[in-house]
């Protein structure tokens, strides 16, 4: 089933969303907040999905919307259930219990640049920070603001494909943005492992 799931394509995707287009946007969100719980499924693929399905902006918005919904949700069933496993995983793994100490002195910060980057597990953490003691509205403001970020990169580079090919400035301004980003988040890191 992994397999199959992680080979599925955006014009798959697309094809869908068309099939269940009776429905509005819900196959749209749904299918980005399903990716939280199942990670395995290509995040991009869905969104540039939902973008050529609903459009640059309404199929954005859902992405995200989806996006936002799932990680939160995800959040809170780790905050819920994450307390024994918290203390299991810090126990098993000695390096978890500093990962998740600067997650809850450091919250917006990191949480907002891994959520920026389309490849980061974010499932990872959406569950790190709910097993923290991250006040709910720091993950929920960061997360809305860096999928916003990442949602809107893949959107541009993924509703014209065509035209990133042809217009060679386009890819390169989307790279760039990747580049800044990670070089940020490469800065948190060290800053982390030092402490």
């Amino acid at each position: 089933m992994t397999p199959l799931l992680s080979r599925l394509s955006w014009e798959n995707i697309e094809r869908w969303l068309q099939q269940y287009e009776s429905l509005g946007p819900l196959p749209g969100i749904a299918a980005a907040m399903v990716e939280s719980f199942i990670p395995v499924l290509p995040l991009v693929a869905i969104i540039v999905a939902n973008v050529n399905a609903y459009g640059p902006i309404v199929g954005a918005l859902l992405s995200w919307l989806g996006i936002v919904l799932g990680s939160v949700s995800v959040f809170l069933l780790a905050r819920k259930f994450g307390g024994r496993l918290r203390g299991w995983i810090e126990r098993k793994y000695s390096g978890s219990r500093r990962l998740i100490h600067w997650v809850e002195t450091h919250g917006f910060t990191p949480i907002f640049v891994l959520s920026c980057f389309p490849f980061t597990p974010s499932s990872l953490v959406n569950i790190v920070s709910g097993m923290s003691r991250l006040p709910l509205h720091t993950f929920v403001t960061a997360t809305m603001l860096g999928k916003a970020v990442m949602v809107g990169i893949v959107s541009v580079a993924g509703y014209d494909l065509e035209g990133l090919i042809r217009k060679p400035w386009k890819a390169a301004l989307v790279a760039i943005v990747l580049v800044v980003i990670w070089l940020v988040g490469r800065k948190l890191e060290s800053r982390y492992m030092k402490h």
